[in-house]
């Protein structure tokens, strides 16, 4: 019997993860990306707006693109690590 891990998470097109942000929130991912910052997936709550996350280069510190194109650094929720 294999007991390999069979949930994978295939990596997101960087163009489909973009296709949810407005102006403001590119705006801001472009200025984070200069410092080595990416954009990892968007949480898609239900009956709530798209919520962008971006790490750090380090991948130690996320943040939350807000909708006006603020940079949330003390977001109420955790990520599980892998």
């Amino acid at each position: 019997m294999d007991n390999k891990e069979r949930r994978t998470n295939p990596p997101h097109p960087t163009r489909a993860l973009r296709s949810d942000l407005n102006e403001a929130q590119l705006q801001t991912l472009a200025d984070l990306e200069r410092f080595g910052w990416q954009l990892k997936f968007v949480r898609r709550p239900m009956f709530q707006p798209s919520i962008p996350v971006v790490f750090d280069p380090d991948l130690k510190t996320y943040a939350l693109l807000e909708a006006d194109g603020s940079l949330n650094e003390h977001p109420l929720f955790d990520i599980r690590g892998e």
